[in-house]
């Protein structure tokens, strides 16, 4: 049965040609679509993580809930040793504290409100790769009271790098407090909201300024990204006993979910469009084919060949097509994933955002098992029902189409 239905393939050249174009087409699509699909989220999750979040962050418990009604009662007060105790993981590639605030940044003309971030200065560097200066430098460990500003404080505030700010803000005890600043430079991240009330000071000048010694939040970056669930379980263990509770980045960034969700939908109805096209257009090769044949497949059934017996051969070649098909669409579709991404496709900004991307084909084994699969699923299916019509069809009818 094997050897004939290979036979039959090779044999029906323009119809296996046909054939194979719309599955080997149809399998490529596939791989395309979910490679750059995948690069979507690849894409902002880096962003999300190297320009705001971090990989996971530590907070005392209850923060979450109460932490912006009492934020002096969810301080971390010994940060140094705890730190140390997370840098000792394996996955973990820095740790750096950061204490938030909120208040009012005035230019000596106009005041905005802002929200604020004391940060150490020299690790925010290498986390926020995905943070571009463009103006000015980078915060750095020796700025004891410089100020980097977003894009968007900037613009509204109209100052750059070298002009003098006050930063007003209620220490914790509830007494107001300023501090005088320099602009150090001017930073444009993921988000444009983002960049409209941020800014990042020196940790201890935040600490001066509310009169605190503790820190908000310990920021981790790891090594790996996907290496994210298994370093927050081995941590949440760890930490929980003093306390202390570990979001990840994806807690962190709900925007990131959603966006993912909305992808995972348009890319399902573009793999249902996808299936019916080369169902479609399989079967109408299969059918063309299969009634071309009916007289052969007459002569079969004549000879003492039965019904089921055709039946199987029909389902066997087109399964058949299906693999070969499906194959040659897996290395068609990898050979072009890899080709567009030496290459690169330049991407307008997301929403949210001002900056675009390049954007590449990600090569993902679930994509490329569940393309072949359906390239050979769709090619076994489209032959069903012409497959069982022909098969019942009589014998002496069937034979009148050899002449």
């Amino acid at each position: 049965m094997f050897k004939l239905a290979l036979r039959n393939v090779f044999r029906q050249k323009s119809h296996t040609a046909t054939t194979l174009a719309a599955i080997v087409g149809g399998v490529a699509g596939l791989i395309l679509a979910g490679g750059w699909v995948n690069d979507v989220f690849v894409q902002l999750s880096e962003a999300l993580i190297h320009s705001q979040s971090g990989h996971l962050q530590v907070y005392k418990k209850g923060f979450f809930a109460e932490g912006t009604r009492a934020p002096e009662k969810y301080l971390i007060g010994t940060p140094d040793e705890i730190k140390d105790r997370i840098a000792a993981d394996p996955d973990v590639a820095a740790v750096m504290a950061r204490l938030n605030f909120s208040g009012l940044l005035n230019n000596g003309r106009s005041d905005l409100p802002i929200i604020g971030e004391g940060v150490e200065a020299k690790q925010e560097a290498v986390l926020g790769s995905s943070v571009s200066i463009i103006a000015g430098r980078q915060l750095d460990d020796k700025d004891a009271f410089g100020v980097v500003l977003g894009e968007g404080v900037a613009g509204v505030l109209k100052l750059k790098p070298g002009d003098h700010v006050t930063l007003l803000a209620n220490a914790l005890e509830g007494a107001l407090n300023s501090i005088d600043l320099e602009v150090i430079g001017v930073f444009q991240s993921f988000s444009n909201d983002y960049d409209a009330r941020a800014i990042k000071i020196p940790l201890a000048a935040a600490q001066e300024l509310l009169g605190t010694e503790g820190v908000n939040a310990l920021v981790i970056s790891l090594n790996k990204t996907e290496n994210t669930d298994r370093a927050a379980t081995r941590l949440k263990e760890q930490l929980g006993a003093l306390g202390l509770e570990v979001k990840t980045w994806v807690e962190l960034n709900d925007f990131y979910e959603k966006t993912v969700e909305l992808y995972k939908g348009q890319f399902g109805v573009l793999q249902l469009i996808i299936l019916l096209m080369v169902l479609l257009s399989v079967a109408n090769s299969v059918n063309m084919s299969i009634f071309e044949r009916t007289g052969e497949f007459g002569t079969m059934m004549a000879l003492g060949n039965r019904r089921s017996q055709i039946f199987r051969l029909i389902v066997v070649e087109s399964a058949l097509l299906g693999l070969i098909g499906s194959s040659l669409g897996l290395v068609l579709g990898v050979a072009l994933a890899l080709a567009i991404s030496a290459i690169g496709i330049p991407m307008p900004p997301p929403p949210n955002a001002n900056v675009g991307y390049t954007a590449h084909i990600q090569i993902i084994p679930s994509v490329l098992f569940m393309s072949f699969a359906i390239g050979i699923t769709a090619t076994t299916l489209a032959a069903m029902l012409p497959a069982r019509h022909v098969s019942r069809t009589q014998p002496v009818e069937a034979l009148r189409q050899n002449f």
